[in-house]
């Protein structure tokens, strides 16, 4: 796929008339519909069952005001601070992608006009994007069944359902993991490096079937796109386009390099507030009467347990 995504780019180059500088046309003011076509009513936010509450204002003058403002002033940073979980340099656009708030075609004019290493990061992801939606275009099976199946015989029963319910309410004992699982309650959206891990325990520390977390995003996530959604879940449990199946994320690792100075997890486990430092990232490390201060649940799983029990339903021992 990576010849997939070079020629994405090549014509993403393109965009906005073979090269002409500049913005694109602008919309037109009216869009005529054909006649006898009602519309309904756009319900309240408190009508609508498991909305966010913490879910950003949408629209397309919304969502253009964003892309303004992402271009002028967070865009060239971008390729160095994409992963900061704390900092939270992305553009935050998906939602106005995926409701067309915002067109990516535009999005890349405009990107490619600014320049930058930035801007080109930006512009890979964008080809992401449609990779995936050319891929569900030509397999559309792969919505719910694996793209390249691996044989998992994916863990069942009254522990998994416990585990998977843990992992969802942001319980697991791994600060991290719970803290991007409550982003994505209270915002419907959670970062990108947030959706890596959480999907990567889900299905490789956890060994949950794919399908139960990509159930759970959609269900939230504002930008709950299912050609993104479940290609990237597939993606992260080896059943989808990644050339490294058995790809594993350590949290621990990964909190340490992306959120060193555990503002991200404070931000989102309040219960861990008190711990300064990357400590936070190991509660369970604390002595033991220090431990003890801190209403939050143990590792539900050993790292290593949960690596070799996956190794050994892939055959890798």
């Amino acid at each position: 796929f990576p010849s997939s995504i070079a020629v994405l780019t090549t014509l993403f180059r393109g965009v906005g008339g073979g090269g002409v500088r500049g913005c694109p046309p602008p919309a037109p003011r009216v869009v005529r519909t054909p006649g006898g076509v009602r519309s309904e009513d756009l319900p309240a936010r408190a009508d609508v069952p498991t909305v966010s509450e913490g879910l950003a204002a949408g629209g397309e003058q919304e969502g253009r005001k964003r892309l303004t403002a992402w271009l002028a002033r967070g865009v060239d940073s971008y390729e160095e601070r994409h992963d900061d979980l704390a900092g939270d340099a992305t553009s935050r656009l998906s939602p106005y992608l995926h409701f067309g708030a915002v067109s990516a075609a535009e999005a890349v004019h405009r990107a490619r006009a600014r320049g930058g290493a930035g801007a080109e990061a930006f512009v890979r992801q964008l080809c992401w994007r449609d990779f995936h939606h050319q891929v569900l275009a030509a397999r559309p099976d792969a919505a719910s069944d694996d793209y390249r199946t691996r044989h998992d015989r994916w863990r069942r029963g009254k522990e998994a359902e416990a585990d998977l319910r843990a992992w969802r309410e942001g319980r697991t004992g791994y600060p991290v993991v719970d803290a991007a699982m409550r982003q994505l309650a209270h915002e419907g959206w959670m970062h990108n490096r947030g959706r890596l891990l959480t999907a990567s325990f889900l299905t490789k520390t956890l060994y949950i079937d794919w399908r139960e977390g990509a159930r759970h995003f959609l269900e939230l996530l504002v930008d709950g796109d299912v050609a993104n959604n479940q290609l990237n879940w597939q993606w992260m449990a080896g059943t989808g386009t990644d050339s490294r199946p058995n790809r594993v994320l350590n949290p621990v690792t990964q909190a340490k390099r992306y959120d060193p100075e555990g503002a991200y997890v404070r931000r989102w486990v309040p219960e861990l507030a008190g711990l300064e430092g990357p400590a936070v990232h190991e509660p369970w490390k604390l002595p033991g009467r220090q431990r003890a201060r801190y209403d939050y649940p143990d590792p539900m799983v050993e790292l290593a347990d949960g690596l070799a029990r996956f190794r050994r339903a892939r055959g890798q021992d």
